[in-house]
């Protein structure tokens, strides 16, 4: 950790922005900003009324009077938690329910409920890959929840470079045969917003034996017929081993999933270290899972507003002259800024005219190579949009990133 001693205050390598003492002394450090009201469209800060452009929940549903109902429902039969593990004492016939309930979503034989996206990376790769001459393939731009997993694992890990079917396939031809190989890639990227190009990973997998595990954390509610997600999307649902999915985007809780058919969910019962030893999902968040699924099923024009949404907010933000980093096809939109103050200057100048954004700077993206990630909801109105459209342009031109 670098302390104050070792500081020069006024004068800083571009890579200390992402050193929190230096961006606090700036006075733009955009973390954890506290938010006064639950997570709807527009939301309360400082007690100021500011619209939101930074959650990942794509369908607007942590709001959603049944998605509520569900999770106090859920609190007045169970409680507010399970006492142990799904192992031993903490399984509920909820979570039996909505396991039946999300396999049967995504297109799979079953599935398994954890506490946290995070863990059910964790707790499925890591059991998937469990010998030292198994290797685990990611995109180099993959979730860090999953690299965790894999590295938790005791598999060599090798990484491809983004969607780069060549790269991948030359990995594959370098694996002894005999090796198993666990390919994982996010179905859509977090940051960029793109697709991964699942039909081309397939072929590759079935042609050098390889098995398919897809991270749907932001696919869930966005892609596919009824938001089933990318596997769904490309049509490739039964080709793929293992589904990964959260509850923290359009299913409007906390907690995850891994779907495959039914010997590969009892395997993971049995070997997942991260569900054997961790208490269970809440019972409030299984509640809200199963009430927002239904929501999603009975109301497809959810997805369609949000896309709308986002065509809006894309068409606005290009002629504008912004552009964005790579190619995205998804609610995300990954506004390139290049530079980090720069990014961390629109990012406050933008919340102090009622915006909220998220900054994405170095180290978790390449220097030089900040971003603003704007993403879209399917509760934003039209005016929201254009409101936030006109604030994008009056920063962007006050800072030079478009020209004015």
């Amino acid at each position: 950790m670098t302390t104050n001693k070792l500081l020069s205050p006024l004068i800083q390598k571009v890579a200390d922005y992402n050193d929190p003492e230096v961006v606090r002394n700036l006075n733009l450090y955009p973390y954890f900003r506290p938010i006064e009201s639950d997570q709807a469209a527009e939301v309360i800060i400082e007690g100021k009324k500011v619209l939101m452009f930074g959650s990942n929940s794509y369908l607007g549903l942590t709001s959603h009077p049944k998605v509520k109902e569900g999770a106090i429902a859920a609190i007045r039969k169970y409680g507010t938690g399970c006492g142990g593990s799904r192992f031993l004492n903490g399984t509920l016939d909820i979570h039996i329910e909505c396991e039946a309930k999300i396999a049967k979503f995504v297109g799979k034989e079953g599935a398994l409920l954890f506490a946290t996206g995070m863990q059910a990376n964790l707790g499925g790769i890591s059991s998937l890959a469990t010998g030292r001459d198994d290797v685990v393939l990611l995109d180099k731009f993959d979730h860090a929840s999953i690299l965790d997993g894999a590295r938790l694992g005791m598999g060599r890990v090798s990484r491809f470079q983004h969607n780069d079917l060549a790269s991948l396939e030359a990995l594959l031809a370098a694996c002894k045969p005999e090796r198993n190989k666990l390919i994982v890639v996010d179905g859509v990227f977090s940051m960029h917003g793109d697709i991964a190009p699942l039909p081309g990973i397939i072929d590759l997998a079935e042609k050098y034996g390889a098995a398919v595990m897809v991270d749907d954390a932001h696919g869930i509610g966005v892609l596919g017929d009824h938001g089933r997600g990318t596997c769904n999307h490309f049509g490739v649902t039964d080709r793929v081993d293992v589904i990964m999915g959260t509850f923290s985007k359009s299913l409007a809780t906390v907690g995850g999933f891994l779907a495959g058919d039914a010997a590969m969910i009892d395997y993971l019962k049995h070997t997942s270290r991260a569900l054997i030893f961790s208490a269970s999902i809440a019972p409030a968040n299984v509640g809200a899972v199963m009430a927002a699924l239904d929501i999603i099923e009975a109301q497809p024009e959810l997805i369609r507003q949000l896309w709308d949404n986002t065509a809006r907010m894309r068409t606005g933000l290009l002629s504008m002259g912004y552009t964005f980093l790579g190619n995205p096809e998804t609610p995300i939109l990954p506004v390139f800024i290049g530079d980090d103050l720069i990014c961390f200057n629109m990012c406050k100048s933008l919340q102090e005219n009622g915006i909220f954004v998220n900054p994405v700077v170095s180290p978790a993206i390449e220097h030089g190579h900040a971003l603003l990630r704007i993403s879209l909801m399917a509760t934003q109105t039209f005016a929201q949009i254009d409101r936030a459209l006109e604030q994008m342009s009056i920063v962007g031109k006050k800072l030079g990133v478009i020209a004015g």
